[in-house]
């Protein structure tokens, strides 16, 4: 079942604290709740589907939908990663054109800055923080995965060094990712790092896992943020500047026992699947929301959706490409997971957030992308080096 124009983004809020000490994840959802809901002119009573994710704390949804005094008739808590909430408004679109209900509500939240997580520990371990070799426990590769100590960064690590193996990508060219992040974020009140940065900067910082730099990770930040998708006919009853959905998709990729190829990501799979629904091309996308935990993930995702050769990544990031008002694919003008924030370490969420603020011309005047009628919204969950999600939206200003 096609979604193409069946549903509307009608709502957005991304919450602007960055370390929330005194505040409860529930607590943040509530507050993201409220904001998206009051951006859209709707308000809690209006809400008859809740989509969520891990982050969510209790039981699933329920929890969640609970605290907020929720009365649904249709609930969602697929589980991706990052990517989850890209996924969730492909759901919430399915479920509004199944006629399973009529106002949806998606939130993330998350205190990782407050609780210490950084991605850089051993991601195989039991909640004693024992390395579990087998207690019937974990996912089925995990006793292959284990003696190795994967992290979230050399992870990753591994993917871009693959990379240059394979395609002659450079350090240098990685740096021009955060150079550009770093040039939107200069413009954002709330972003975490500011600082106007430049290639040296960036290959100035530590090795953290050769061959990523402090600086080719993206930043760790409590907080999160909102959507609420709609039915195209309450959409145009409120008084806000219609985002129609038009095409979405979901992909995973995984170890596929044993065949492994670090060269690319599931985005290779939902990217087209997205655009033949939405009936455009990469070429019709004035502006893109790319995940972004690494500058490698950034090159990696822009290859995979077709806005360049596979191989040319780092080529095509080169020279501020990347950067609104210069560059031929203005991306993540918020500055994005390498500056602004990433909220519960997921950040697919703010992704659409960014692109439906593009899409109203709301973005900050000195980032906002000329005429942006159509942008992409592309999230990744788990790592690339071995198991994730991809997700993938594209939406229209009507």
């Amino acid at each position: 079942m096609s979604i193409n124009g069946k549903a509307y983004i009608a709502g957005a809020f991304e919450h602007p604290t960055r370390k929330a000490p005194d505040k409860s994840t529930a607590q943040l959802h509530a507050e993201c709740a409220r904001g998206a809901l009051a951006d859209a002119g709707l308000a809690m009573q209006d809400v008859d589907g809740y989509f969520c994710a891990g982050d969510a704390p209790g039981s699933g949804g329920f929890s969640v939908a609970n605290h907020l005094g929720l009365k649904l008739r249709h609930i969602d808590c697929t589980e991706t990663g990052g990517s989850s909430y890209i996924v969730h408004v492909n759901h919430a679109a399915q479920a509004i054109a199944a006629g399973k209900c009529n106002v949806a509500l998606i939130t993330l939240s998350g205190r990782p800055r407050s609780e210490g997580a950084a991605g850089t520990s051993f991601s195989n371990q039991g909640a004693s923080g024992m390395v579990v070799y087998s207690r019937g426990m974990g996912v089925p590769d995990e006793p292959f995965e284990l003696p190795y100590g994967s992290a979230t960064i050399n992870m990753y690590a591994m993917v871009a060094m693959r990379h240059m193996y394979e395609f002659g990508t450079t350090s240098e060219q990685l740096a021009w990712v955060k150079v550009a992040a770093s040039q939107h974020a200069q413009h954002n009140p709330n972003a975490m790092l500011r600082e106007v940065l430049t290639v040296k900067d960036v290959l100035d910082s530590p090795l953290i896992a050769d061959p990523l730099r402090r600086m080719d990770c993206c930043v760790v930040s409590d907080g999160g943020g909102a959507l609420v998708v709609t039915r195209p006919e309450i959409a145009r009853q409120l008084p806000r500047p219609l985002v129609k959905i038009r095409g979405a998709a979901e992909a995973l990729k995984h170890q596929m026992g044993g065949k492994v190829d670090l060269s690319y990501s599931a985005g290779a799979a939902s990217g087209p699947l997205a655009f033949a629904e939405a009936k455009v091309t990469p070429a019709d996308i004035k502006y893109a929301s790319i995940y972004d935990s690494f500058t490698i993930t950034v090159i990696v995702q822009i290859e995979d959706l077709g806005f360049c050769k596979k191989g040319d990544g780092g080529k095509f990031v080169a020279d501020g490409n990347l950067i609104s008002g210069s560059g031929k694919l203005p991306f993540n003008t918020d500055g994005g997971g390498l500056c602004n924030n990433h909220p519960a370490n997921r950040g697919g969420m703010t992704k659409v957030i960014e692109a439906v603020r593009q899409l109203r011309g709301e973005a900050h005047p000195r980032v906002q992308v000329k005429n942006c009628d159509i942008a992409l919204a592309h999230g990744t969950g788990g790592s690339l080096g071995h198991r994730h999600g991809s997700a993938t939206v594209i939406l229209e200003r009507e």
